[in-house]
């Protein structure tokens, strides 16, 4: 990288940075009410499964009511003023997706913490925590929010101290498709690793796919394999729940925390690891029913 991207990258950082913290002390300085509802969660339409994890996706009372966690970084003036008044007139419910535990939503989770000491009505709906650092893969014991500041909480993260409650994204009613399995292994890749061009090639005799697909195609492609391989979270949950096979490659904490644990591996040893790997059965059930009562206790909480 020369002098001058390095420096245009840093600038443009710093200024991020700033108007991040300038965001925050403009909530946190201004009244808050709760005046309506808003679900705030990473709205990515390149990740299939970010983009579906959202209580506001599967319920009447949420939809249309939704925000994205990024844009307090946003390089519009106006994206960033509606940011800040939806935040400051709406009791909020944060989730689904990795929000905990991640550098990147640091920042936001902090002030949605904060907010409860200005009578701010909030929920935490099926967010986990995803830390980036090997040292702490199957080894998270807490988050770095305080979760009792919070109205109601529900981690998808299920040896935590905090109430279970998996990914809203079950409720979908794709996952009551039946398909015929028409292919053993199935390989779907993460965003960032379907980039890794010498992992492709040396995988090129397996199917694959990855999360920057539609979720038909997605679901599709696991509802025809057997056993899934992949490093994409919500790979991992849907074939789980569509009764697959499933070998996780962790690229954080995430994978490590789930009710019905994957076999974890590598894409260097998964292959060895194919008769490790077990199905299990009435899991869309167990979670579709855990999230409708909690969605009662939410609304119940909300006066929706």
């Amino acid at each position: 990288m020369s002098i001058s991207k390095f420096l245009k990258k840093n600038l443009s950082s710093f200024k991020r940075s700033k108007q991040k913290k300038t965001a925050v002390n403009s909530i946190l300085n201004s009244e808050q009410s709760n005046e309506g509802v808003i679900n705030i969660h990473r709205i990515d339409t390149g990740n299939v499964g970010d983009f579906y994890c959202a209580p506001h996706l599967y319920f009447d009372q949420l939809k249309t009511k939704q925000l994205d966690i990024f844009d307090i970084k946003s390089p519009s003036d106006t994206v960033l003023k509606n940011w800040i008044t939806k935040i400051s007139y709406n009791s909020l419910i944060i989730g689904g997706g990795g929000l905990l535990n991640r550098k990147s939503f640091e920042l936001q989770m902090s002030l949605f913490e904060k907010l409860n000491n200005k009578g701010k009505k909030t929920v935490l709906w099926g967010v986990g925590h995803n830390s980036k650092n090997k040292k702490e893969f199957g080894k998270v014991s807490s988050y770095n929010i305080n979760t009792s500041a919070f109205g109601l909480v529900g981690v998808r993260d299920y040896s935590m101290h905090e109430d279970w409650v998996p990914c809203v994204s079950c409720l979908n009613p794709i996952f009551d498709t039946k398909f015929e399995t028409t292919q053993d292994i199935g390989i779907i890749f993460h965003k960032k690793t379907i980039k890794n061009k010498s992992l492709l090639t040396k995988l090129s005799k397996y199917p694959s796919t990855s999360n920057t697909t539609n979720l038909e195609d997605m679901v599709s492609f696991i509802g025809k394999s057997n056993t899934i391989v992949t490093d994409s979270y919500h790979a991992m949950y849907w074939s789980i729940l569509m009764n697959k096979k499933v070998i996780a490659i962790p690229n954080s904490s995430k994978f490590f925390d789930f009710k019905y644990q994957p076999v974890i591996s590598t894409f260097d040893d998964f292959e060895n690891d194919f008769n490790k790997a077990q199905s299990y059965s009435g899991v869309l059930e167990e979670c579709r029913e855990v999230n409708h009562k909690f969605a009662e206790k939410v609304f119940d909480y909300l006066n929706l």
